[in-house]
């Protein structure tokens, strides 16, 4: 059995800790459609979570695309609208750091050993 690398758990634990607040996020407005939405969202990255620390490709390929569309809406709204620039700038760079992370070199050979 191969170690995870720093960058995938850390990338995991993230999406586990984000799905467990989208969940209770989404139980304090249950009696809405987007209270349903975001535990629906919840369970779904918490599920993928799971998967990455097992080192499941699917899972990775999920997040990386969830990570690429975070990164083109904000690089979106950094040149659409100038007074949110800064929070722009950080949604960004977040994911950015999640999809360098998924991709080093340990990481492809942690997911491909799976």
């Amino acid at each position: 059995m191969s170690r995870r690398p720093f960058g995938v758990t850390l990338v995991a634990l993230i999406a586990w800790i984000t799905g467990l607040l989208q969940i209770v996020s989404g139980v304090f407005t249950i009696f809405s459609p987007a209270g349903w939405i975001a535990i629906v969202v919840g369970i779904v990255t918490i599920v993928v979570s799971f998967g990455l620390f097992g080192g499941n490709n699917g899972a990775r390929i999920l997040a990386a695309i969830v990570f690429a569309i975070n990164v083109i809406g904000s690089i979106y709204l950094l040149f659409t609208f100038q007074t949110s620039f800064w929070s722009a700038l950080w949604s960004g760079i977040f994911p950015l750091i999640g999809l360098l992370l998924l991709f080093t070199r340990s990481a492809n050979a942690f997911f491909a050993r799976r």
